[in-house]
């Protein structure tokens, strides 16, 4: 009986540790799960001993705990590599030129056109496109052919209606069509210079574009040389 009250003794004491040690941590290791149930059963009542299927029940929950909390480690672990490629790849594109859905573009000396393209639903004879500046002035309106329809190139060679050279800055591009008898608006994507990349934690990479501000590389469209 000695015997048997000194190992009560020490599995308490273990137990003891286990649970004070998973406290400080604020964690339960795999170490401290064995232990506490490595006490549980040699202290449980011969009356009445632990049901084996609520012990492979604590067990199982246990490693899938376990192994939800390694799983997490290693989604860290992986976004940590894909932004890492994500920031190299885009690093890249410095210096070039990428195609962004926004209908805004710089236009400077040494871009002195805006390029872009303009999506339409089907093929329309005719698309009005018109050019405003900063302060919302209409500056050149001029048309595009729409017939082949789709993805329709487009370029504004920087001058206004008068055929005046524009100073740089910022303009806006918009374009409308009729189709199927009504005006609509049509979507606009346009040609930015790329000056520089910055790292978001919740966005990634992100391009600094020329005249349009940060675009996601996720958004880019295409890419040409600049």
């Amino acid at each position: 009986m000695a015997i048997n009250s000194v190992n009560t003794t020490n599995e308490t004491a273990s137990a003891s540790k286990a649970a004070s040690s998973a406290k400080n941590n604020q964690s339960l290791t795999q170490e401290d799960f064995f232990s506490l149930l490595s006490a549980q059963l040699s202290m449980q009542d011969p009356s009445n001993p632990v049901d084996n299927d609520q012990m492979i029940a604590q067990m199982a929950s246990f490693s899938t705990v376990d192994g939800i909390g390694k799983l997490n480690d290693q989604i860290v672990n992986l976004n940590t590599v894909m932004t890492s490629s994500q920031a190299l790849q885009a690093s890249g594109l410095v210096g070039q030129k990428v195609l962004v859905p926004a209908g805004a573009g710089y236009l400077s000396a040494e871009d002195n056109a805006i390029k872009g393209v303009i999506s339409t639903p089907s093929p329309v004879p005719s698309i009005k496109v018109s050019v405003t500046d900063e302060a919302g002035q209409v500056v050149k309106t001029f048309t595009v052919d729409g017939s082949a329809g789709g993805n329709v190139d487009m370029s504004w060679d920087g001058t206004d209606n008068s055929g005046k050279p524009m100073a740089s800055g910022i303009y806006n591009i918009s374009a409308n069509a009729t189709i199927d008898g009504e005006a609509q608006d049509l979507a606009v994507s346009t040609y930015g210079h790329v000056s520089s990349v910055s790292l978001n934690s919740s966005s990634g990479a992100v391009l600094n574009v020329r005249g349009i501000g940060g675009v996601r590389l996720a958004d880019v469209l295409a890419v040409t040389e600049a």
